[in-house]
């Protein structure tokens, strides 16, 4: 195998891994249901951008802190974070997941420190230096009108 081949292999594979996470706690997924009252630890909802979403925090058991978006109806659009370890995002991604791995692998580019996976249905953006993570992820199309990918902190 052609080492240009393998440095790629293993970067997919060190990406693949990341996406399963290093952490527990995630209280939804994307495109679940937030739920009315706050799961262990969890703030509770509270409305933003003219009630367009309503957004909770909580940390997980890696010490990260988690935002989830949802619209008014609860549909959860977005997910940011910013702690020590990665959350789990397979937890988080739910029914996303395959689609962001099949994302990085398909995007390895050396780059282990910062990534950004664009799939028409998911799009992920995680970087930080170790013990400094942050990241976002959102669902494009499910965004309320008004709401842009910015509005997401």
């Amino acid at each position: 195998m052609p080492k240009s081949c393998f440095c790629r292999s293993v970067i997919a594979s060190a990406i693949a891994v990341a996406a399963c996470g290093v952490s527990a706690g995630a209280h939804a997924e994307l495109g679940g249901v937030m739920p009315n009252q706050p799961g262990s630890g969890a703030s509770t909802a509270h409305a933003m951008l003219n009630g367009a979403l309503r957004m909770r925090t909580w940390t997980d058991a890696g010490n990260t802190t988690i935002n989830e978006y949802a619209t008014s109806t609860g549909q959860i659009i977005a997910y940011t974070w910013q702690g020590p370890t990665m959350p789990d995002l397979h937890a988080l991604l739910g029914k996303y997941a395959d689609s962001y791995k099949a994302g990085a692998a398909a995007a390895a580019n050396g780059d282990l420190h910062s990534s950004r996976i664009a799939r028409p249905d998911v799009i992920v953006e995680s970087g930080g230096p170790m013990r400094g993570y942050v990241g976002r992820a959102w669902l494009p199309a499910a965004l309320p009108p008004g709401v842009t990918s910015d509005d997401l902190q």
